[in-house]
């Protein structure tokens, strides 16, 4: 997303396209009370955000309603002296799905603090995602959202482009496929396949009109809820013109219960 106020017209003007019931954010880089919600409940939309500062944020709205809402995941780990738990995980039940908005951290370098916490953030989801399958293995769970992973080589437009750096490293690699072994599975993948199909593409260099991009957003589903997946697409069309993200939007349809 990358600030939702700064394109809270382009929302507003997407979900009217897109007509899509349920949508995450992530990187809203606001405090709740800075949240543009008119915009979504104008629209027949409950939302609900969790924002701490001017970084990181997530939120949910839905207009199949809102209910159980979780901020943070159990064990969600810390980041900061002291150790604080960042504004990364919202989670909500939106007609019978347990939807998680996820922002994964970025990892910064591979030798930098940041990339242990990382792969610690990540390692933590894992444990959360495997209990909650434990505890009732017909749940209908989306992890949505930006992981900052790239799992696989066709997931970047050159390899060589990033050798050293976060991103492909194998131990990130392997925390997205502990994920996927736990039981979720790439909802939009087996419908949008590679390669060349991303969902991110920097600011910098022209990196969009030279098909330079990265595939890093993800909705990974459950056993019960991936029997119900129908088709996914990727909106390259909405990271287009003046004001838009660097990210496009990745849409799942759902075959009704």
């Amino acid at each position: 997303m990358n600030s939702v106020r700064a394109r809270s017209e382009r929302i507003a003007a997407w979900l009217k396209r897109s007509d899509v019931d349920v949508v995450a954010l992530q990187e809203t880089k606001c405090r709740d009370d800075q949240f543009p919600t008119e915009v979504f409940t104008g629209l027949g939309y409950e939302v609900v955000h969790h924002g701490l500062s001017q970084w990181n944020g997530v939120a949910i709205a839905s207009r199949v309603g809102v209910s159980d809402v979780r901020v943070g995941f159990p064990g969600q780990p810390g980041w900061g002296d002291p150790e604080e738990a960042e504004a990364r995980a919202i989670g909500a039940v939106c007609g019978g799905v347990l939807v998680w908005s996820l922002y994964v951290p970025n990892g910064r370098e591979v030798d930098h603090p940041h990339y242990a916490y990382k792969l610690q953030w990540l390692a933590r989801l894992r444990e959360a995602g495997a209990a909650w399958l434990a505890e009732d293995p017909q749940a209908q769970i989306a992890l949505c959202g930006d992981f900052n992973i790239a799992p696989q080589d066709d997931d970047v437009w050159d390899m060589a482009e990033f050798e050293g750096r976060t991103h492909v490293t194998k131990p990130e690699r392997d925390a997205f496929q502990a994920l996927v072994d736990t039981g979720f599975a790439d909802a939009v993948r087996p419908h949008a396949p590679g390669p060349g199909v991303y969902t991110y593409w920097d600011y910098k260099g022209l990196s969009f009109p030279k098909r330079k991009g990265m595939r890093i957003d993800f909705v990974l589903s459950s056993p019960a809820l991936s029997a119900r997946v129908s088709g996914a697409v990727i909106d390259r069309e909405e990271r287009k013109g003046k004001g838009a993200s660097d990210h496009a939007p990745v849409i799942v349809d759902l075959r009704p219960e």
